[in-house]
């Protein structure tokens, strides 16, 4: 019988994949597959989950948040592991499974994967480590990281944004080089963001992203007069705001360097990021993804 290694995290988003195992297991078991379950939270260490797996296992089954999801890629590459992976959004945010069209409910994202081939998908790299949807820096791109895991899963989404007005006093101007081929800026910013696929926080800032196109998207937030922000905030709410080169430098690359000297930290989907200076690449058809439903 063919398997799938199921990793989860109990404690992702609002802890509903606890009640949706059974769901999981049964659809698995309609498809002829046996479901090894392999649970993580404090104190485990994830990359036990890949000990020993032989020919019989087909790929990979993720439940959780932007970040369980990059710990279980970045494992998988330390290890030389090419399985597929798929993936349950059942995090608080899962931006990177929302983008490639995963449904809330999980019989009905088994059944995508499931009945789907594994499509290869580009995967981002900044210095050593690898992230499937958003490498950032700036205002606010530690949010996730101050928030407590219990404040997280109990508030979801609103305890990201009562976290974010905590730091509207430290507004300020942040002084940033940026290299690469294809673009380049050297001067004041806000915020930074290096897409790979479209969303943070549920929020389309790279609506022009393609996920296997072998580049990232990379979007500057300058630092204007607050009273320029205005006009940009109203494009964004169109959808418009990369056309705004007043407030927003906006380019695609395979490669760009980052080199910062402010007192601020990087942000991998959530997660807390390398320190300066950055190389961040996109590594083109770096993953095979099941499920997608994209195009």
């Amino acid at each position: 019988m063919d398997k799938v290694r199921f990793i989860y995290n109990p404690h992702s988003g609002e802890s509903t994949i606890v009640t949706d195992i059974d769901k999981i297991i049964k659809v698995h078991q309609k498809y002829g597959y046996q479901v090894l379950p392999f649970r993580i939270g404090r104190g485990v260490n994830m990359g036990d989950a890949f000990e020993n797996l032989d020919e019989s296992c087909k790929y990979v089954l993720i439940a959780g948040g932007d970040g369980t999801v990059d710990l279980a890629v970045n494992i998988m590459k330390q290890k030389g592991i090419e399985l597929p992976i798929g993936i349950l959004p059942a995090g608080t945010a899962n931006d990177f499974a929302k983008y490639i069209g995963m449904p809330e409910d999980m019989e009905a994202a088994c059944e995508q994967i499931l009945n789907s081939e594994a499509k290869k998908l580009d995967i981002g790299k900044i210095n050593n480590k690898y992230f499937l949807n958003v490498a950032s820096t700036g205002l606010f791109t530690d949010v996730s990281q101050r928030i407590d895991d219990n404040l997280k899963n109990t508030m979801g989404k609103l305890a990201y944004y009562l976290k974010g007005l905590e730091q509207v006093p430290n507004f300020r101007r942040l002084k940033i080089k940026v290299s690469s081929e294809h673009g380049s800026f050297d001067g004041d910013m806000y915020l930074m963001l290096v897409f790979n696929g479209q969303t943070a926080g549920n929020l389309k800032f790279a609506y022009k992203a393609e996920m296997d196109d072998g580049l990232l998207d990379v979007i500057i937030f300058k630092a204007v007069m607050f009273k320029d922000l205005i006009p940009l905030i109203i494009d964004m709410l169109r959808g418009e705001h990369l056309e705004h080169e007043n407030a927003i430098m906006y380019f695609k690359t395979d490669k760009v360097t980052i080199e910062c000297h402010e007192n601020i930290v990087t942000d991998i989907d959530g997660e807390r990021g390398p320190d300066f200076p950055l190389v961040i690449e996109c590594i083109k058809n770096g993953i095979e993804v099941l499920g997608v439903n994209i195009y």
